[in-house]
């Protein structure tokens, strides 16, 4: 929800007849490398003779932990921007008045549950086919993969957009007050656009992302966020579009990060290699293997999405629902503000594995797997010393009533123990979007979550006296159990099937005009390959 490189220079090996010099520059990359053309080597024919006395297993796994560092790391901060981006649009909401803030808080939620899940989910579909063909060195499927799943969210778009016209309605239905309903309508309305704009930009990070280049997705998004706020003062304090022109303000941005992305691909040429003309066949063709694999991503997103809004719902069943339901939005957004580092982890291993498994390499995905396995536990740790540290003093940040502030200093703890368990098997979770596996992500998810964490939360919330506390702790027996089963799935993989799964995929997804192009393809040297540049990915 990665990586430019091959296989076997992240690691910095060489064929012994290559000249020592090759292997200290693939080593010390410097900032100018990307400029440097590089030499003609053999090093996936020397990993393959390569005997393992002669590179160290540490060495091997630090430079395979180095790989996925520069990766996560600018994918990071960019999460840490794009949230700042979300208070910024609330701050301008309360500044609004607290209908406009009710409202636009109504319709983000209809909005995240109804659209931006979804779209979300579908276009992780492309992942696998993206990693492991950056992997195999079929570089036009990346363009081919992009574009059908541009397609297929725009389609898919069509269909939300006829939900969130009838969205008061539907509100109506529930209950909603009429007058929240009208202002959450209006948000959602001119939020219609955005449809647009994230059916174009969840494609074009992926497209960056399996070829490693995470850096541009930070100085775009850096770019963005700060033309965010005189574009929501223009519209809402300037022009007085109110919540209008709080959801068009959000819009403007979200196309400015798409427009920038565009701009970064043609200016810096990486699309040479990768793109083809548009055609109808190129489009049309392959859709099966990407269906296969969008429609698992999106139930498996969605079903951790909705887990959320259920909890939300629950809150208004407890003993002080006002208290609650206002607790569980500070703790939300605690958990969204965690959830960037597991995210940004996961993200880069599942590029890491599908490269290394597209280009026929198992050894160095399951290598791949467990260095960001181990990140996780690290991340985990923090995670939970982090939410032990501020939990006295975190909610008066965001309020100063006394009984919402002892809610969340009683829950943070759990929520800390629940990271123990959430970045493993979102770290795992990566490694099944690499080896193309979202069906068993999303049968995981299903089984903990509404198998198991479901009717624990409930009964501990609802019968067993625990109340708010019992939502929490039902949350922390999904994540266990789902942790327990992620780590079990992935010890009883088998790399080398993972990697004949890999050409079957690649090969499924193609089409004639991919596979004439690939004779052309193969005239490039070994050196150019799938994990090649991984040291000069981001710069």
């Amino acid at each position: 929800m990665y990586q430019l490189s091959s296989p076997t220079s992240i690691l910095g090996e060489t064929n012994e007849s290559q000249p020592s010099t090759v292997k200290t520059k693939i080593q010390d990359p410097d900032m100018f490398a990307l400029f440097i053309p590089k030499p003609q080597t053999t090093f996936e024919q020397g990993l393959k003779n390569q005997k393992p006395h002669e590179s160290s297993h540490f060495s091997l796994a630090f430079k395979e932990a180095r790989c996925i560092t520069k990766t996560a790391l600018p994918m990071v901060l960019t999460g840490l921007l794009l949230y700042s981006r979300s208070i910024i649009s609330m701050l301008f909401l309360g500044r609004a008045g607290e209908l406009a803030l009710a409202g636009g808080s109504l319709a983000i939620g209809f909005a995240n549950i109804t659209g931006y899940s979804i779209l979300s989910g579908l276009a992780m579909g492309m992942e696998p086919i993206c990693g492991q063909a950056f992997g195999a060195k079929r570089f036009k499927l990346l363009g081919f993969a992009m574009q059908r799943t541009i397609v297929l969210l725009l389609l898919t778009s069509i269909v939300i957009s006829f939900l969130w016209l009838n969205m008061k309605k539907i509100l109506l239905l529930c209950g909603q007050q009429e007058d929240i309903a009208t202002e959450a309508q209006s948000f959602i309305l001119y939020s219609l656009p955005d449809l647009v704009a994230q059916s174009l930009l969840h494609p074009l990070r992926i497209y960056l992302r399996s070829q490693s280049i995470t850096l541009p997705l930070t100085y775009t998004a850096s770019l963005s966020v700060l033309l965010h706020i005189p574009i929501n003062y223009l519209l809402v304090s300037v022009f007085k579009l109110g919540i209008k022109g709080i959801a068009l303000g959000a819009v403007w941005t979200n196309f400015n990060l798409v427009f920038s992305l565009i701009i970064y691909i043609w200016v810096s040429g990486i699309y040479k290699k990768t793109w083809t003309l548009i055609s109808l066949k190129g489009i049309f063709c392959g859709w099966k293997a990407l269906l296969n694999l969008a429609i698992p991503s999106c139930i498996s997103v969605c079903l951790e999405w909705w887990w959320y809004e259920i909890m939300i719902i629950s809150c208004g069943l407890l003993i002080n629902p006002q208290a609650t339901v206002a607790s569980m939005g500070v703790l939300i957004q605690t958990t969204a503000l965690i959830y960037i580092f597991p995210s940004s982890l996961s993200f880069a291993v599942s590029t890491r594995v599908g490269n290394e498994v597209g280009a026929e390499n198992p050894k160095k995905a399951k290598l791949a797997a467990h260095v960001g396995l181990c990140f996780s536990y690290v991340l985990g740790l923090s995670a939970l010393f982090f939410a032990i540290s501020v939990r006295h003093v975190w909610a008066s940040m965001f309020t100063r009533d006394a009984e919402i502030i002892a809610l969340t200093s009683m829950v943070l703890p759990v929520i800390g123990l629940c990271e123990l368990g959430n970045c493993p098997q979102t770290t795992v979770c990566g490694v099944l979007r690499g080896t193309a596996r979202p069906k068993l992500g999303a049968n995981i998810n299903l089984g903990c979550f509404y198998f198991v964490g479901m009717p624990i939360a409930v009964w501990l919330s609802f019968f067993a006296g625990f109340d708010f506390k019992g939502l929490w702790l039902g949350l922390l027996a999904a994540q266990a159990s789902c942790m327990i089963t992620m780590l079990f799935v992935l010890t009883r993989t088998n790399w080398e099937g993972q990697v004949r799964r890999a050409k079957e995929l690649t090969s499924s997804h193609s089409t004639e005009d991919e596979q004439d192009q690939e004779q052309d393809e193969e005239k490039v040297s070994l050196s150019s390959g799938a994990t090649e540049e991984c040291s000069d990915s981001n710069v």
